[in-house]
């Protein structure tokens, strides 16, 4: 039988400082991480002042995680300790799964205007997939479909599925589904889930009702978490509106977690800043880096 979710909670972006200094709104990540499962952070760095982000975020390391950097505005260069090095702009995505792990750094550079704007998601790995290789997926930004359905909404399906058409970036072990949907005043978006899938909305322009009496107004910079369910509905209110969507497979394991590095237990944890203080974090070199 069909059940709608229905919003369980409404969290509020809150700002923060990451990196070398960069201002942003950190959406989760301060709570306990069972909370999101198999999402660990959302961090909203849309910005039109370019010294609250120009100082980027320098070389740092990351293990048992996959981050997901999605660009709205502006640019951001990025390097590692594999030798990838490049840039992402406007509607492109990097996916990356830091495994075993990896040092990089991310430099946003803004557009002439002197707007960056973006969202970083980090997704956590299960044990068995922690140590595996790095890997990358650098999706751009004409990779990425548009539906749009017969009501007129749109939507980017940067992963996961929407009327049998299926987003660029796939065999990812959470099974996540990560769309962009932009929808016109009253018109209504309904979208199947995995009733087993954690389902969370970012709500970045307008405002959103998640609810068929339209009583819950979800606003620019707000997530709105669900209920159990095996769909989702979705209407703006009085002006367009557009939000992210995400689920996501729980992966229901312990949580071990410091700075840019999780894995299971505090010793793993030890380990890992134990490896990176003594140059043995990295075990994939560039010249064994599948292609």
């Amino acid at each position: 039988m069909d059940e709608m979710r229905k919003v369980s909670r409404i969290v509020r972006s809150q700002p923060t400082l990451e990196g070398a200094g960069v201002h942003l709104k950190r959406v989760f990540g301060f709570r306990e991480p069972r909370d999101f499962d198999p999402f660990l952070l959302l961090d909203d760095f849309r910005s039109d002042t370019p010294a609250y982000y120009l100082k980027g975020f320098p070389w740092h390391p990351h293990r048992g995680i996959e981050t997901i950097t999605y660009i709205l505005e502006g640019q951001v260069e990025h390097s590692d300790s594999l030798g990838n090095a490049g840039v992402i702009g406007p509607g492109d995505v990097q996916w990356m799964t830091a495994g075993s792990g990896i040092i990089h750094q991310e430099m946003p550079l803004g557009d002439s205007a002197g707007r960056m704007g973006g969202f970083q998601l980090w997704a956590n790995l299960p044990a068995a997939h922690k140590m595996m290789e790095p890997r990358y997926r650098d999706v751009k930004s004409m990779q990425i479909p548009l539906v749009q359905t017969d009501g007129g909404a749109a939507i980017r399906v940067i992963s996961g599925e929407v009327d049998g058409v299926k987003g660029p970036v796939q065999d990812i072990i959470t099974d996540p589904a990560y769309l962009d949907v932009s929808l016109p005043p009253g018109v209504e978006f309904t979208h199947p889930t995995n009733p087993e899938h954690t389902v969370l909305a970012y709500v970045i322009e307008g405002e959103v009702f998640f609810d068929p009496g339209r009583k819950n107004l979800i606003g620019n910079g707000e997530l709105a978490q669900f209920d159990p369910g095996t769909y989702l509905a979705a209407s703006a209110a009085e002006r367009p509106a557009r939000f992210i969507l995400l689920s996501g497979q729980p992966i229901g394991e312990p949580v071990a977690w410091y700075g840019p590095i999780v894995m299971n237990t505090q010793r793993e944890l030890e380990v890992a800043f134990e490896e990176y203080r003594n140059g043995a974090f990295i075990k994939y070199k560039k010249e064994n880096k599948k292609e």
